[in-house]
């Protein structure tokens, strides 16, 4: 395996500019006192790239030189902590799959790859920062084994400011990110407001080497398959808020959302079927795919605060919807080796759905005396999901339905929850109790057709979530603080997981989802110190049951793929982040993972017993040439890992960018590289597979060269506005 050495560089050293006029001074007869006017106070600062909480790790997406080219799924990509699994789209965090990722504090709903394919629309431009929760307490929803919060830019500088990005990127294709905020601020009412725009080409090449084994491990046949994929992808989102302070105490929002997205897919697949080392048949498929999407959301929020004493109440109501129109033709052949054409199918896909999601909650906060607070809230939230696949054979240029492959499932869930949490501070003590009870009623119907029985299943199950943090600060300058937390989380099974319905990949894989699949559990231990912003080492251990797994079964040499329960998992990790600045010119950040995962159960007869040592390293660096120039150079590596049934070998990729003031500090000129290396490839190899065993090696279009420009345009005033939440689903900064 190749060494590689990097550094990641780039600039967030604050500079602060004071303007300040000379004061005029007036004197009367026999009066000496003096009038100043302050004109104007100009404050100018960069956020660094991370900040390290007590509760939380926050990435400034503005400090990221590549921000500005880049979509939102492609920063997560270079997120700390974060990985991305390019083939089903699945986030993780710190080595935990099952993220629940919310975009201003609220959940999308959507599976991994939908959701995947959503973050891919919104530009970085339009991003704030990224919130980091590995360990969320009672207020946050029990769902996900952790939280990513993605915070869109919301300015509430009074006066009219604005900003605006645009940047290209290009790999093998182009791709362009494009970004507008605005924001109005004028006593009581602020208006905000943005819209993005983005347009990709992306390529994807699969090589496959599938190897069939008899029952005495003998080889009997292997198939060699190419799959390549080309995505056109164009993506506008555009949102606008209103927040109305009718009083110094009561604040009352309204935020409507929208966003349109068109994909287009070309995917050719060629294969060859193998016995004893001679060529017995060749397939080869061609799909072409679009869809078009509309998501809609909006948003209520009310805060109110009891005058001075700290108390205040929040609430919020939304509605999101998510509107669904595709379709897929596809063509597969079959030839003998002389090039003989023994068979072809002809079929299309019609593929609408919708899905519509109703929330309420509210949370209550109220401070005592010593150090004391009480917080309770509740919340309601009403999935219903409709999807429909109907699946037609084209005879004679005739679309003919083929009952028995069409398929319409229907998903409507509801969970009701409440939570209480206690905190006491002393001198240098503090602890926080929580308890979340969450009921959950789930109905899924897969409608019958002339030839499929109709089938359904229905869950009722209530859960209580407790948690306990506990953080002792080891010096009376708070620069040294340790914390201990215990907590108990749940992961969801998502609608799509759920469908039992079968969908054709190429001739050789199938993908299925489980309607008898249950919740998965967690419990995680976790002990954490912190000096100041410099150091943080987190020390967890992660017990789960009931673990959500995909698992590949193989059937007359078609590898079918759906999740299934498995007995149950472990994770051991130690996780450390290091900041601190060399020089003066110099900040560096790094996160350091290293764990040890594994697995206990049974699929399909065989043994699932998997162990395995993880370590993923990401360096930043940053530099800052002067007052106007800055640059970046970085790298994250990750080791070999465990997805689903599948270990996939270890990798490494690196970017750099540079960055130019112009326009008096106003504007900016960048220029990134991603993958310098196109080191990002994917090496995957199975197991626990019955009689069978594949090699995959996987690549996209991740080395690119980008340029990109943005200007911040308006003028601040300084005026007396309510700190109220963006929306009431935002949270504190710090628990504790």
């Amino acid at each position: 395996m190749k060494t590689y050495y990097f550094f990641l560089f780039a600039l967030l050293l604050p500079a602060v500019t004071l303007a300040q006029t000379t004061p005029v001074a007036s004197q009367q007869q026999k009066d000496t006192t003096k009038k100043i006017n302050l004109n104007e106070v100009e404050v100018k600062s960069k956020r660094p790239l991370i900040q390290m909480e007590i509760d939380k790790t926050v990435v400034n997406v503005g400090s990221m030189i590549s921000a500005t080219t880049s979509n939102t799924l492609e920063i997560l990509e270079k997120t700390p902590g974060v990985l991305v699994n390019n083939s089903n789209g699945d986030i993780s965090l710190n080595g935990r799959g099952g993220v629940l990722v919310l975009i201003d504090g609220r959940s999308t709903h959507m599976s991994s790859q939908d959701l995947a394919n959503y973050l891919k629309t919104i530009p970085g431009g339009l991003l704030d920062k990224i919130e980091l929760i590995d360990n969320p307490p009672a207020r946050y929803d029990a769902a996900g084994n952790a939280i990513i919060n993605i915070r869109m830019k919301k300015n509430k500088a009074g006066g009219f400011t604005g900003s605006l990005a645009s940047g290209i990127s290009q790999g093998k294709f182009t791709r362009g990110n494009h970004s507008l905020n605005l924001n109005y601020n004028h006593k009581k009412v602020n208006i905000f407001g943005n819209l993005g725009y983005t347009h990709e080409k992306n390529y994807s090449l699969d090589n496959y080497q599938t190897n069939f084994y008899d029952a005495n491990g003998v080889l009997t046949s292997n198939v060699a398959l190419n799959n390549e994929l080309q995505s056109h992808n164009k993506g506008l989102n555009t949102s606008l808020g209103i927040d109305y302070a009718a009083t110094e105490n009561t604040t009352y929002g309204v935020q409507f959302s929208i966003g349109k997205n068109r994909r287009n897919d070309n995917f050719n697949s060629a294969g060859t079927n193998y016995s004893n080392n001679e060529p017995d048949s060749i397939s080869k498929g061609y799909t072409i795919s679009q869809e078009n999407k509309t998501n809609l959301g909006a948003n209520l929020n009310f805060l109110h605060k009891f005058g001075k004493t700290g108390r205040e109440l929040s609430a919020d109501a939304n509605y999101l919807k998510y509107r669904a129109r595709g379709d897929q033709s596809l063509q597969n052949f079959n030839y003998l080796p002389d090039g003989s054409l023994t068979g072809n199918d002809d079929f299309l896909y019609q593929l609408p759905s919708d899905i519509n999601i109703y929330s309420v909650k509210a949370d209550y906060v109220h401070p005592f005396k010593n150090k004391a607070k009480f917080e309770a809230g509740f919340k309601s939230s009403i999935v219903d999901n409709d999807n429909l696949a109907d699946y037609y054979q084209i005879i004679d240029k005739q679309s003919l339905i083929d009952n028995g492959k069409s398929n319409h499932f229907k998903y409507h869930e509801n969970i009701n929850a409440a939570y209480v949490s206690v905190q006491k501070s002393w001198k240098q003590l503090g602890i926080q109790l929580g308890l979340r009870a969450e009921h959950t009623v789930s109905n899924g119907h897969q409608l019958g057709n002339a030839e499929v029985a109709a089938s359904s299943f229905h869950k009722n199950y209530l859960q209580l979530f407790p948690s306990l943090f506990i953080q002792y600060k080891l010096d009376t300058l708070s620069r040294n603080s340790l914390a201990f937390s215990i907590t108990r989380r749940i992961n969801r099974p998502n609608y799509q997981l759920l469908n039992p319905f079968r969908f054709f990949r190429d001739q050789y894989t199938y993908t299925s989802g489980n309607p008898l699949l249950t919740p998965q559990y967690q419990y995680r231990y976790e002990l954490k110190y912190q000096y100041k912003q410099k150091l943080r080492m987190t020390l967890s251990y992660n017990r789960f049951t009931d673990v959500i797994f995909q698992t590949t079964n193989v059937v007359d040499k078609i590898l079918i793929t759906k999740p299934e329960n498995v007995n149950q998992g472990f994770m051991l990790l130690l996780n450390t982040g290091l900041s601190f600045t060399p020089a003066a010119w110099w900040n560096l950040y790094t996160d350091i993972l290293l764990s040890r995962i594994g697995l206990n159960g049974v699929t399909y007869g065989e043994k699932l017993n998997p162990r395995t040592y993880v370590a993923r390293i990401n360096v930043s660096n940053q530099f800052q040439f002067g007052k106007t120039w800055s640059a970046e150079l970085g790298a994250y590596y990750a080791s070999i890992d465990l997805n689903g049934q599948t270990f996939t070998d270890a990798m490494f990729r690196a970017n750099a960018g540079v960055q130019k003031k112009i326009l008096k500090g106003k504007g900016s000129i960048r220029i990134s590289v991603d993958d310098i290396f196109h080191s990002w490839v994917y090496h995957n190899r199975s197991m626990s597979l019955k009689q069978t065993q594949y090699y995959q090696i996987s690549e996209s279009d991740t080395q690119r060269v980008g340029l990109s420009f943005s200007y911040s345009f308006g003028k601040d005033t300084f005026t007396r506005k309510s700190k109220h939440r963006d929306n009431a689903l935002d949270e504190e900064k710090s628990r504790m």
